[in-house]
């Protein structure tokens, strides 16, 4: 009877602590949906076969945004990386506009806010490569995301850490 309660024990602390887990990653992917950005327009360029990406939009679809996707290949996404003047040292595996700004990566809403509120005189932010626990990454979080100003093809240093 007592190693039966003993199981029962472990099983509830077992629940309870996935519950808490859940809630946790729920909270640090966002997935409650935000009216904060509702309405505003973000194309977003990617490869089809880019999980990471479709994740990424599905972030943006969360917070709000309306968003328009166009399907690249790598040599199209490159071309338009370019045209933008973003520098290679800070290519992502996609790319999004959002009004006059591109947003390179898979950069934080937070950050995203910061830019679309502040509005610098800059042409976007970037986060480069795919860290471990981005929005759209998995993973965790293993060091501050270090997200870089750009102007005029040139990387004007940190925007914000996150």
């Amino acid at each position: 009877m007592l190693k039966m309660k003993k199981n029962n024990l472990w099983l509830l602390i077992g629940i309870i602590l996935g519950a808490i887990l859940i809630l946790l990653i729920s909270n640090n992917l966002s997935l409650k949906p935000s009216n904060k950005f509702s309405g505003i327009k973000a194309k977003v360029y990617y490869q089809e076969n880019c999980g990471c990406c479709k994740e990424y939009i599905d972030y943006l679809r969360r917070n709000g945004f309306n968003i328009e996707t166009q399907v690249m290949s790598l040599e199209e996404l490159d071309r338009n990386k370019k045209e933008l003047k973003i520098p290679e040292s800070l290519y992502a595996c996609h790319t999004v506009l959002i009004g006059d700004y591109f947003i390179e990566g898979h950069i934080p809403i937070e950050a995203i806010q910061k830019l679309l509120t502040e509005k610098p005189d800059i042409n976007g932010i970037a986060l480069p490569g795919m860290p471990s626990g981005s929005p759209g990454m998995p993973g965790f979080k293993i060091y501050p995301f270090k997200i870089h100003s750009v102007k005029n093809g040139e990387d004007k240093g940190i925007f914000m850490e996150i």
